[in-house]
């Protein structure tokens, strides 16, 4: 479709400039007006920008972050302005007048161009990923393609605002453990390099046979002195490495598998993505969406590669006819009550309510386990505290013990 580049005026005096595609120059003059612009100016010629001025602009806009809370409160403004009646792009425009984030601000003025250009409002979000994730996007064409773009919108507001507060919940948790283990590192660090090679010295002079704890932090010391270089170095190169394949597919579904897989976290995790299936495949039921086409969407939006990976075999036997819940059954990480919940909706013509109780089941179920996570950390952390300086109390008094034992015996 031929390509025309514009510029015109809102209906709040606001200039504004970009491309749009249409079939002639009269349908781009009328695409304009019934975006409640007046066009100044209308040729061929140019092309739709797929980038956001983010990723071309200054300083300010280049290394700003959004942050969820950025994004929160950009749905709540858009929601409440759509409700009211005001067209999706005055309302945009609207919005860019009073966004303080550079970085959003880009985002939402190309998003606005993108559907002043004929895009749909799927396809312009879904064109700034790096802001708008897939589930937004997704949760945006369901809005369309239904009708119910506010009920969407809430629903979305929602999810977006559980999980940012259970992302909070479980980095508070955290923190304090990445402390603590960062604090041992360097205390094993300055032990082993500055201290036990003191002592290693004394007892030699003394002729004390060395125990292995001993011995093992020797090896340690020797090995930092010989080969800190080489060590840092791969740190570094492992790092990189390492950060670079989790960035592939293959990457991505191993370490999401792994993430699932880990012992306290792990749970957490899979009963997240429960209920972000619940939360979605509710909305989308109720948006008229077919099971099938519902899978498809939430595959792409359910946060996890190893989850998403078994809506393959999920999809298929839909397309050969079997309901939700058998397929979902024979699929890992689903857990046996969603499976039953989702069984008992297709049996009673319900399944919309019956995820809706799955979805907040387990939005409860996650912050009572990321509370549970944060009590049982600080035994573990102080049990392996406790081993970390009780090998190095080893490591220190059993040569003294001996050397003491040995001058008693002289005596």
């Amino acid at each position: 479709m031929p390509v025309f580049t514009y510029k015109a005026m809102g209906n709040d005096g606001a200039k504004a400039s970009g491309t749009l595609e249409a079939e002639s120059l009269e349908q781009a003059y009328e695409k304009l007006l019934g975006q409640g612009y007046i066009p100044s100016m209308v040729k061929p010629g140019g092309r739709l920008k797929t980038r956001t001025e983010t990723e071309a602009g200054g300083f300010a806009t280049r290394f700003t972050k959004v942050k969820a809370r950025d994004v929160i409160l950009f749905t709540k403004q858009l929601r409440t302005m759509l409700n009211a009646g005001i067209p999706v792009l005055q309302s945009l425009q609207t919005l860019l007048g009073q966004m303080e984030n550079p970085k959003l601000k880009a985002a939402v003025e190309q998003i606005a161009k993108d559907i002043a250009g004929g895009a749909s409002m799927y396809r312009a979000f879904g064109r700034q990923k790096h802001i708008f994730s897939n589930l937004y996007s997704n949760m945006i064409r369901a809005g369309e393609i239904s009708g119910t773009l506010i009920q969407v919108l809430d629903r979305l507001i929602y999810i977006v605002e559980h999980e940012n507060k259970v992302r909070k919940d479980i980095q508070s948790a955290l923190t304090y453990p990445i402390i603590v283990v960062v604090a041992l590192v360097v205390a094993f660090v300055v032990l082993v390099t500055f201290v036990l090679p003191n002592f290693i010295t004394m007892f030699e002079s003394q002729g004390v046979e060395l125990p292995w704890p001993t011995r093992v932090c020797m090896g340690i010391h020797a090995f930092f002195v010989g080969y800190w270089q080489i060590a840092v170095t791969g740190l570094i190169a492992g790092a990189f490495g390492i950060w670079y394949w989790a960035k592939t597919d293959k990457g991505r579904l191993f370490f999401d598998t792994l993430l699932l897989s880990l012992p306290i976290l792990g749970p957490v995790f899979v009963k997240a993505a429960m209920s972000r299936f619940g939360s979605i495949f509710a909305i989308l039921q109720s948006s008229g969406i077919t099971v099938l086409e519902s899978v498809q969407i939430i595959s792409g939006t359910i946060g996890n590669a190893a989850v998403a990976k078994q809506f393959d075999n999920v999809r298929e036997m839909l397309e050969q006819g079997r309901g939700l819940a058998a397929p979902l059954k024979q699929a890992k990480y689903f857990t046996p009550m969603l499976v039953t919940m989702v069984a008992i909706g297709e049996e009673s013509g319900q399944l919309e309510e019956m995820l809706k109780d799955v979805a907040q089941h387990y939005d409860y179920e996650v912050e009572y386990s990321v509370g549970r996570m944060s009590e049982l950390l600080g035994p573990v952390l102080v049990a392996c505290l406790a081993g970390v300086v009780g090998f190095f109390a080893l490591a220190v008094m059993l040569p003294m013990i001996d050397m003491m034992t040995s001058a008693m015996a002289g005596m």
